[in-house]
């Protein structure tokens, strides 16, 4: 490994396409750190990710809910740190024979994946906490994965609106360790992508347990 790369600063600015994977075998090699984003179809995450990275074509955003069929893999500038796009879970047009597929596999990564270091669970701040978002939150404590919520769309409240609801997510959460950060985020107006980074970059470039 080259001594040079791995001592440069994490720049979410220079994230690339690595390569799109449907099964846990197509992923890159299982070394090095990640960061995986998760949400529920039309919360936002791929405007999340292009906003921290700033980088508006980085992932696919469409108003058309579930087009994330794929785990998309990012690279940063470090050797072996990488965000990872996980497939939308919600009402994509898709027959249920491809959507349990796609739930298979996004738990085969979610289980199997040794290299993760947290989650990502992005959540529309105006509908917070759905039947999947709990499921995640669940899992994340279940297996002691380090998760932050991100409350995206936060420009579509009026900022006293916004806290409140930051505070309900904040009591529903108290009880549950494997939750880090609580961060309320809006792609538009780039509110807490600052913020977002920073606990990226304690995830990424923390030593490997």
């Amino acid at each position: 490994m080259d001594p040079d790369l791995t001592q440069k600063s994490l720049s979410f600015n220079s994230a690339r396409f690595l390569l799109s994977a449907s099964r846990l075998d197509e992923c890159p090699p299982d070394v090095g750190a990640e960061v995986a984003f998760a949400g529920r179809s039309n919360a936002g995450k791929s405007s999340a990710l292009n906003a921290i990275t700033a980088n508006g074509k980085l992932a696919r955003t469409s108003k058309t809910p579930g087009r994330t069929r794929l785990i998309n893999f990012f690279s940063l500038n470090r050797e072996g740190c990488r965000l990872v796009d996980l497939p939308g879970y919600g009402y994509a047009k898709v027959s249920r024979d491809m959507k349990d597929d796609w739930q298979q596999h996004l738990g085969h990564y979610l289980n199997e994946r040794r290299c993760l270091r947290g989650l990502v669970l992005v959540m529309d701040i105006r509908h917070p906490l759905t039947d999947f978002d709990q499921m995640m939150v669940d899992w994340c404590e279940h297996n002691q994965l380090p998760l932050m919520v991100l409350a995206t769309k936060a420009d579509k409240l009026k900022f006293g609106q916004a806290k409140t609801a930051m505070l309900t997510i904040a009591r529903k959460l108290q009880a549950y360790r494997c939750v880090q950060h609580q961060i309320m985020f809006s792609a538009t107006t780039k509110r807490g992508v600052d913020t977002c980074r920073e606990a990226l970059s304690q995830w990424l470039e923390s030593p490997e347990a």
